[in-house]
């Protein structure tokens, strides 16, 4: 049986940013809007949250029952090395989805936008194919543009919309700066699995591309928020505290570009989701000042 320090790391809470941050960019874009609501940010956040862990868990299965985690340079996933039952990790998985449609019927039911129950419903099952199915998408080279979606437009702009009734600029703006954070980091998590990826079959985008070019492809997705906060200090000056976070990504992009490998890019994935979440914090703070 896994201990419960192996259960914590399947959550694989360095994620959290991912689904935080959003959050955040949204709320405050809703916020600029006049439309901020405390109760229907903390659902939302509850929906993140319950989306990304359930994630981490489906793939932690599907990886595992196909043989993909039996040869890893990153932290040891619990089915693939054998310390968890595959129907247990499922079972958590599943878990996290049904807390995730609970807490996203309720944003449905106080916002009263019912529409977006097709977006919850596509967001669930991306998260289930991104590695479970017979054709999992991630395993065709889709996942950078599946994140990117997700945790860009779908959560900054659902974010926004629920809470403002509204979409403007600066969501738009937000939305695709968080999609850009969260692609470059599966993009260096993937960039570092490139050997074992080919190894197991797993044609991530990474492995189609090639090192060279994930490596300029993470380098343009993680500078591409500080052009949008270039342009949104423009209208609003306060937003340009967005390049806080420039300095947190300094050493990734080293890390990057000098061609390290393996281990050596673990933390890069953690400094470029810390960057995300700094960006969207130091965005939110100027858009509200301003």
């Amino acid at each position: 049986m896994a201990s419960v320090a192996e259960w914590v790391e399947g959550v694989r809470v360095r994620t959290w940013p991912n689904a935080v941050a959003p959050v955040i960019a949204g709320s405050a874009t809703a916020a600029g809007a006049a439309g901020f609501d405390l109760p229907l940010a903390l659902l939302s956040l509850v929906v993140a949250l319950s989306l990304i862990t359930g994630v981490n868990f489906a793939n932690d299965y599907s990886d595992g029952i196909r043989g993909t985690d039996e040869v890893r340079t990153g932290p040891q996933r619990l089915v693939g090395s054998g310390s968890a039952r595959p129907g247990s990790v499922l079972g958590v998985a599943l878990g996290c989805f049904g807390i995730a449609a609970i807490a996203g019927l309720a944003v449905l039911y106080l916002s009263g936008h019912w529409w977006l129950l097709s977006l919850g419903a596509v967001s669930i099952a991306g998260a289930w194919f991104y590695t479970g199915g017979k054709h999992p998408y991630g395993y065709a080279g889709w996942g950078e543009l599946a994140v990117f979606c997700f945790f860009g437009p779908a959560a900054v702009l659902g974010t926004m919309y629920v809470q403002a009734d509204s979409i403007n600029g600066s969501g738009i703006g937000a939305a695709v700066a968080m999609g850009a954070f969260s692609s470059a980091v599966l993009v260096a998590n993937n960039l570092r699995d490139i050997p074992t990826d080919r190894q197991s079959g797993k044609r991530t985008l990474a492995v189609l591309l090639g090192d060279r070019d994930t490596r300029t492809l993470y380098v343009t997705l993680v500078l591409a928020p500080f052009l949008i906060t270039t342009l949104t200090g423009l209208r609003i000056t306060p937003a340009l505290l967005g390049y806080l976070a420039l300095a947190l990504v300094i050493s990734p992009i080293r890390r990057v570009t000098r061609g390290d490998t393996g281990l050596s890019l673990l933390p890069v994935l953690r400094d470029t989701g810390l960057a995300m979440l700094l960006w969207a914090v130091a965005t939110a703070v100027g858009l509200t000042i301003g």
